[in-house]
């Protein structure tokens, strides 16, 4: 029986082996993203900085003819994400595994990049263990201690003394609390309570409520992007929290372009911490935002970014390494890789894989009559405070 489960496991690790070589010159890239379901715009918005990036450069990357294979996840769903990490592997003969939105299903396909020592780009996932799950991971996006920790030591040094942390109850949203909890008190402030709030579309109304009954000078929100933030700021317009008195504080997620559409003028005065807005005043930006309204007749935002950048890591990638495919090259190049982005200066940690960038403190404020996110602070190089710590 013993030598039987070892062939077993021998069988499934040689099943991950790339089955045949594709066309010479050729880099093949597997995408998982959630195309259909809650997460649907999040894979557009991904997809389409790809697709600009690609666009831009004559469809090639580092030299090379690009050719994508495109796989849904439906949402949320580790166990299809890994499914669908083997069959590009094993099927598809891809190259690179890249996309990943969300945590679970990053964390999902990690096992696989590991195993098959693929080079796998994460270009939103946060949570920030993630790259350490596989060594021939990068990550594009950012973590969520990155802006939060940012965010927290901010606030309470700018006079926020106590604070309540409302968070969805998953991956991301533990981050959050953790990170934003440590870094407030050991800046000298309070925590005077939190919550953590269910996935699935919440009520947040008695969420709210709860928070104005113990009346701190901020709250901070961290809930996933696209229907919630309406939600969040209706139930904010319903309880009477006004962000302009009670200081709303959060993750890009609450106050993006789309979730200020729909949640009006209750959001303004809300502050949040992220890597990227449209706004954003740099040359490259200002260019970055015209093509992609040119092709999509929209603005970027972060996840955008997130796929545009992952995109130029993976064609950095490519160039360095002369065009070798295989895992050891690839990561090897990433390694350090450095460069000029929409959202500013970025670079790659050579230690762990992650992002470096700076981390922008934003305020919802009426520019024109419309509700903008307005830059009030910037904080250059940063890396993730987990990893640090870890390294200490």
């Amino acid at each position: 029986m013993k030598r039987l489960l070892l062939a077993g496991v021998g069988l499934f690790a040689a099943s991950l082996l790339p089955a045949a070589s594709h066309a010479q010159g050729t880099v093949k890239i597997g995408l998982i993203l959630p195309y259909s379901g809650q997460f649907a715009d999040t894979a557009t918005q991904i997809d389409d900085g790809i697709k600009l990036y690609l666009k831009q450069h004559g469809n090639k990357l580092g030299g090379m003819n690009v050719e994508i294979v495109r796989k849904d996840t439906g949402g949320i769903n580790p166990p299809v994400a890994k499914r669908l990490a083997e069959e590009l592997v094993t099927r598809d003969n891809v190259d690179i595994l890249a996309g990943f939105a969300l945590t679970p299903n990053a964390l999902a396909a990690a096992e696989v990049s590991a195993q098959a020592k693929k080079f796998m780009v994460v270009m939103n996932a946060a949570t920030a263990i993630i790259t350490t799950k596989s060594p021939y991971m990068a990550r594009t996006s950012f973590t969520v201690p990155q802006v939060n920790e940012t965010l927290a030591t901010w606030a309470e040094k700018n006079g926020d003394k106590s604070a309540y942390t409302m968070v969805t109850d998953y991956g991301p949203g533990i981050d959050a609390e953790t990170a934003f909890q440590k870094a407030f008190s050991a800046a000298g402030g309070s925590v005077v309570g939190s919550v953590r709030m269910a996935v699935q579309n919440p009520d947040f109304s008695a969420y709210v409520q709860r928070a104005k009954d113990l009346n701190p000078q901020s709250i901070f929100v961290m809930i996933p992007g696209g229907s919630q933030p309406g939600a969040f700021g209706k139930a904010m317009a319903e309880r009477g929290i006004d962000p302009r008195k009670t200081e709303v504080l959060g993750q890009a997620e609450i106050a993006d372009e789309h979730a200020l559409a729909s949640m009006g003028d209750v959001a303004e005065g809300i502050i949040t911490s992220g890597n990227y807005d449209y706004n954003l005043d740099n040359p490259m930006n200002k260019e970055f935002v015209k093509d992609y309204n040119a092709d999509y007749n929209r603005n970027p935002d972060f996840f955008s970014v997130g796929g545009y950048d992952g995109t130029h890591l993976i064609d950095i990638a490519l160039t360095k390494d002369g065009g070798k495919t295989d895992g050891d090259s690839l990561i090897a190049a990433a390694k350090g890789a450095s460069w000029d982005s929409p959202r500013g200066p970025m670079s790659i940690d050579p230690e762990t894989r992650d992002v470096i960038e700076t981390v922008y403190i934003r305020k919802v404020e009426k520019v024109n009559d419309k509700l903008v996110n307005v830059t009030i602070a910037s904080f250059p190089n940063v890396k993730d405070p987990f990893k640090a710590a870890m390294q200490k």
